[in-house]
């Protein structure tokens, strides 16, 4: 029965790397909500053409997410539909396959794991009633501030989360990073540079002491990572500058990493007496996926490969985050890194491997099915 999934799979790569293609094609930059809203009814055609129901796309604080299946799965197929490439990329960079490459703006981060979702639930020929669900929001890239809630209610009562984010060298993902992060903003009083600076009070300075104390915080033994990233100050090279704005990365791998960061960031404070600081936006955004979540997935799914007569999958632990992160804070299984393999996230040179697209997907499929069936590693 598994050697015969991976035969339909095979059988349907055509199909397979065609809707690649097609959801390539509509460009889809998060900060673009309708475009995203045109990605996901392409989608939700690709859907209802391969699964023989509807999709219901619905609006959330006004961006628009996708499901398909039970609003409480069984089995949740998490994914996003945006991209970091703006408008105008595919011009740039357009769709195109070379021998196993398939190259354009997304393939590989991760509109060929959405695909794979999608044709993983046409493999086994589920219907809308079957336990299994997808969903695929439009904000992963920008934090998913607004598609959080949907997610972990999505995810609430499943038995499994399987993500498919692309894989990293076609291994899975079975820890990830928690992300923070930080926009500061300190407040000074403005005074002329030649004139009298020192009635001035130089938020510039003062964010100089943010940058300088911000990098001690990391901890690099425990794999926690701080990195000041932007910095805006001044209106003129002749005047004080009365405010200046600093971005803040954090990266750790527990909770307790994040809660000690995040004490830090709110608990600085500036030299001058009379400057001000304020968080004025961040936070603790994803919390760290730890191992335990993924773990007996990542075996399962190696079970289902050597059913498949495919080769080791692999996993590891990851430094990037995504929204699997959310899931395994609720405690639900979560493995993530399911998606295409290749390279080149969020660079020009991302591609995804063709010939790979439906090895993963019936790897997807026979996932689905054993978890479904009632086993764990």
């Amino acid at each position: 029965m598994t050697r015969d999934i991976l035969a339909a799979a095979r059988s349907r790569q055509a199909d397979l790397i065609e809707g690649v293609r097609t959801l390539v094609e509509v460009e889809s930059p998060s900060s673009d909500i309708e475009a995203c809203r045109t990605c996901l009814a392409t989608a939700s055609t690709l859907i209802e053409s391969w699964l023989g129901s509807p999709a219901r796309i619905t609006e959330h604080g006004g961006r628009p997410v996708l499901r398909w299946g039970p609003d409480h799965p069984r089995v949740l197929l998490l994914g996003h539909l945006d991209t970091v490439w703006p408008i105008g990329t595919l011009d740039r960079i357009p769709w195109a396959v070379d021998g196993d490459r398939m190259t354009g703006p997304g393939v590989f981060d991760m509109k060929v794991g959405v695909v794979q979702a999608i044709g993983a639930v046409a493999l086994l020929g589920l219907d809308a009633s079957s336990g299994v669900g997808l969903l695929f929001t439009t904000d992963e890239e920008i934090g998913s501030e607004t598609s959080r809630a949907v997610i972990e209610d999505a995810a609430r009562h499943a038995d499994a989360v399987l993500v498919l984010e692309p894989s990293i060298e076609g291994q899975l993902k079975t820890a990830r990073k928690g992300t923070s992060w930080y926009l500061v903003q300190i407040n000074g009083r403005a005074a002329h540079a030649g004139l009298d600076p020192e009635r001035g009070i130089n938020a510039l300075v003062e964010a100089a002491d943010l940058v300088r104390d911000a990098v001690t915080w990391a901890q690099p033994d425990l794999g926690t990572t701080v990195t000041p990233t932007t910095a805006r100050a001044g209106v003129t090279e002749n005047t004080v500058p009365d405010s200046a704005v600093i971005g803040i990365d954090v990266r750790a791998w527990t909770a307790e990493e994040q809660q000690r960061i995040d004490d830090l960031a709110r608990g600085w404070g500036p030299t001058h007496p009379e400057a001000g600081v304020a968080i004025i936006g961040g936070g603790i955004n994803r919390p760290a996926m730890e191992q335990s979540a993924g773990a007996g997935l990542a075996q399962l799914a190696e079970e289902c490969a050597l059913r498949l007569g495919i080769e080791p999958i692999g996993s590891r632990a990851v430094g990037g985050a995504s929204d699997g992160n959310f899931t395994a804070a609720l405690g639900i299984p979560t493995l993530d890194g399911l998606g295409a393999v290749g390279d080149g996230a969020h660079a020009d040179h991302e591609w995804a491997s063709a010939r790979a697209v439906p090895e993963r997907t019936a790897l997807v499929a026979a996932l689905t099915a054993a978890i479904l069936a009632g086993e764990s590693a």
